[in-house]
């Protein structure tokens, strides 16, 4: 079992590239990955706002298969505490409510504002944006999140990607430290 838990946010579960390496490195065991069936409601609702080429069906198979291959990962019995709670933006108090509910450490999320550390501390908790929590997870574990980015770059087939395609697509996701990290073992990815 992962020696820390994390609560994936719903803006990092949005764009389909980022959401992917994120459950490739949630399924290695480095640390526990964890939503809740909101937040995955709300990167669904979302993205079909923007995407009528996308179907609820098909998001939601992919949400099902996300659950599936990281197991523990949803979070339930948060509700209550949800309320209890005072963040900037009172939508996001559920994510809160289930960070302390997983006993999460971190909240990966890219609205690091909406997640102030003087609230957070209390919980013991923080939030790291992606690009941090990722650079992270080199830092501490480099071959196998390098091993990780490989496998993730080999699920594109349709179109496959290269390298240099790859990392371009990271970079757009906000992940320059880490495609700055990756540059050095791109033949290895």
């Amino acid at each position: 079992m992962a020696n820390f838990t994390v609560i994936y946010d719903a803006n990092v579960l949005y764009p389909a590239s980022l959401r992917s390496i994120l459950i490739y490195l949630g399924m290695t065991g480095m640390f526990r990955a964890c939503w809740t069936m909101e937040i995955h409601e709300e990167w669904i609702r979302n993205l079909l706002k923007k995407r009528d080429d996308l179907s609820r069906v098909q998001l939601e198979a992919q949400r099902n298969l996300m659950i599936q291959v990281i197991p523990d990962s949803l979070v339930t019995g948060y509700e209550s505490i949800t309320k209890t709670l005072e963040l900037p933006d009172p939508d996001d108090r559920h994510v809160l409510a289930a960070a302390i509910r997983a006993n999460a450490e971190v909240i990966v999320t890219n609205n690091l504002k909406d997640f102030p550390d003087d609230v957070l501390d209390k919980y013991n908790c923080h939030a790291e944006h992606p690009d941090e929590f990722i650079s992270n997870l080199l830092n501490l574990n480099h071959a196998k999140t390098i091993t990780t980015f490989k496998e993730d770059r080999n699920h594109y087939l349709n179109p496959p990607y290269s390298v240099k395609e790859y990392l371009t697509l990271l970079k757009k996701q906000g992940l320059s430290t880490t495609v700055s990290i990756l540059k050095d073992s791109r033949e290895l990815i």
